[in-house]
């Protein structure tokens, strides 16, 4: 009666919804398993398949697709695997599915070790072969099903139509014979990186407008796929010229190159302008184009002396002979790339640094160096104060850490990291307030001033503001244990340990009046070439009484900086002497002994 005052919108939205909960209660009915007991202790393999149950269909619902066809044959027999039989010919202990075990093994088993073996896992139905050991019986033997799993996960393979997929190919092995035939059907092999490289200039999509990190940096070219080389060792140390320079990606290879000195002025891999003509696109697939422009050129002799050369155009390999040897001038030896990018992704300037040299004809290979590295425009280098141990002079890396396990936070003044009271010719505290001098790696200093108190100054008041006169305004809690230690490496960090001394006078108030700062250093790593590192930073305050009142005190403030080597002396290592373990028969000395 209820439903009849029920609009007729709402009776066909109820309609749908009957209808279509009719049909979600079929289908995991028919993926759902009837469980059943199954007799373990039966030794004969008894097939048994678990058939799902069935529900009615609803008038008016499609059929669900049939099967096709049957599951092709497995390629493994379930029932003949044995994953724990490890011994050949013999019985491997609990492992019930070893043929080579007779019923006299089963009687001193304690449990199956593998207790069911099953096929692939991802088929909806699949074989598995259930062992266990029937300890009740006299004697205690084995007992073995073979049973029809049903997978209980809807994601499930129902029907497999290609066979080959069961198993694995056996791959066609390479010989004398086939080769040919396999090098046609595989289509031949290039290590070309223009043909690797897929071309963006065709395609429909949209056309990048940036370089992203990775990309090869394009150049202006008669096709779309020409890029920036940077040649490097590919399978051997012999240079690879076609393997194209990424954005953003900085990199160093050194390479070999066979050359023949009458060839020499003809190889574009020894010329300068084979390195120096390429102009870079500003951005992928644009008609901007960057041209590379030489920033500087060394020239090495032969005996490995450097000169610079000054006012030069691009010089070009040259054959020469003098007497009996001939030499080929004018040989790159070394390439450099240094690229500078804007935010936006796009090559703002690019430069070349190039090493040139002269090969002679008692040289056949040639070893040849090539970098490229990347700055940001408008960015300016972080200077380090050595790499990477402290250079003498240089002023020491100091920051702060906000919370443990994050990075250290620096500033970008260099000389404003570490800093202490500067002396002044006034000698007068108040003057000189914010006036401070960076502390330099290896130099002990020594500053003060003076201050003069007149009337009465709340003690409290007059030791806050002294304290803040010796450690200034950013105490740092960290310096950097190399010259070159990343912020992000926070354990290549030293922490400053903070240390207050005081006299023993209970209830006069503390003056600070001197900050000493101790800086253990030591040398570390080969004494040919020690490098500074800075092992422990301990920062002293001193206080004493406040002084008696009167109408004019004065008070000498101080700070003092000690650098203190550490390092343990060298010592020579020798090689521990061989040891002789040789034993004499038990009647050697006989009959004398």
């Amino acid at each position: 009666m209820g439903s009849r005052g029920l609009p007729p919108l709402l009776l066909v939205l109820l309609n749908c919804c009957t209808s279509s909960s009719t049909q979600v209660v079929a289908t995991p009915a028919a993926a759902t398993p009837a469980v059943t007991k199954e007799d373990l202790n039966s030794t004969k393999a008894t097939p048994t398949t678990l058939q799902p149950s069935q529900s009615p269909r609803t008038p008016g619902t499609p059929r669900a697709p049939e099967r096709s066809g049957p599951r092709p044959t497995p390629v493994a027999d379930v029932a003949a695997l044995c994953v724990c039989d490890l011994l050949p010919a013999q019985c491997d202990v609990n492992c019930c599915c070893d043929p080579d075990c007779s019923p006299a093994d089963f009687s001193v088993f304690s449990a199956c070790s593998v207790p069911v073996v099953t096929g692939d896992r991802q088929f909806c139905s699949q074989k598995a072969a259930l062992y266990s050991m029937n300890l009740t019986a006299d004697p205690p033997h084995r007992d073995f099903k073979l049973i029809d799993q049903i997978n209980p996960s809807i994601f499930c393979i129902h029907i497999s139509n290609y066979k080959p997929a069961l198993s694995f190919a056996n791959p066609e092995v390479p010989d004398e014979n086939n080769f040919d035939r396999l090098m046609r059907t595989s289509g031949g092999f290039t290590l070309s990186a223009e043909s690797a490289v897929p071309s963006t200039a065709t395609s429909d999509g949209p056309q990048p407008t940036k370089y992203e990190y990775g990309a090869p940096l394009q150049t202006a070219g008669a096709s779309s796929g020409s890029f920036l080389k940077l040649p490097s060792p590919l399978t051997s140390s012999l240079c690879a010229d076609q393997n194209p320079a990424a954005f953003l990606v900085s990199q160093a290879f050194e390479c070999s190159r066979r050359v023949d000195i009458e060839q020499c002025e003809g190889m574009e891999a020894l010329s300068m302008a084979h390195y120096s003509s390429p102009a870079i696109l500003r951005v992928p697939n644009s008609t901007t184009q960057v041209s590379i422009k030489i920033q500087s050129v060394m020239y090495r002799s032969l005996n490995h002396t450097l000169t610079q050369l000054e006012g030069h155009g691009v010089l070009r390999p040259s054959l020469v002979s003098t007497g009996q040897d001939r030499l080929c001038s004018n040989v790159v030896l070394q390439v450099k790339y240094s690229l500078l990018y804007t935010a936006t992704g796009q090559i703002h300037e690019a430069g070349l640094s190039l090493v040139l040299g002269t090969l002679s004809s008692a040289v056949s290979l040639l070893q040849q160096k090539f970098e490229i590295h990347f700055i940001q425009h408008g960015t300016k280098p972080v200077p380090l104060s050595g790499n990477p141990g402290y250079r003498v002079g240089l002023p020491l890396a100091a920051g702060f850490q906000p919370q443990k396990g994050s990075g250290i936070i620096q500033t970008t003044n260099r000389q404003g990291q570490f800093t202490i009271l500067r002396s002044t010719s006034q000698q007068d505290c108040l003057a000189s307030e914010g006036l401070r001098t960076p502390v330099l790696f290896g130099y002990n200093v020594q500053s003060g001033c003076q201050l003069r108190l007149t009337g009465t100054i709340p003690c409290g008041l007059l030791a806050q503001k002294v304290q803040d006169l010796l450690r200034g305004q950013a105490f740092p809690n960290y310096v950097a244990a190399f010259g070159n230690s990343r912020a992000q490496d926070v354990h290549d960090w030293v922490p400053v340990h903070f240390v207050t001394y005081s006299s023993n006078m209970k209830g006069s108030c503390q003056l600070p009046v001197a900050l000493g700062i101790e800086v253990k250093w030591t040398k570390y790593g080969s004494l040919l070439n020690p490098q500074a590192r800075i092992v422990n930073v301990t920062a002293q305050l001193v206080s004493v009484p406040e002084p008696l009142p009167g109408p004019e005190r004065t008070v000498v403030i101080s700070t003092a900086v000690t650098f203190v080597d550490v390092s343990a002396p060298a010592e020579a290592g020798f090689r521990a002497p061989p040891t002789i373990n040789a034993r004499l028969p038990f009647s050697f000395f006989f009959p004398f002994v």
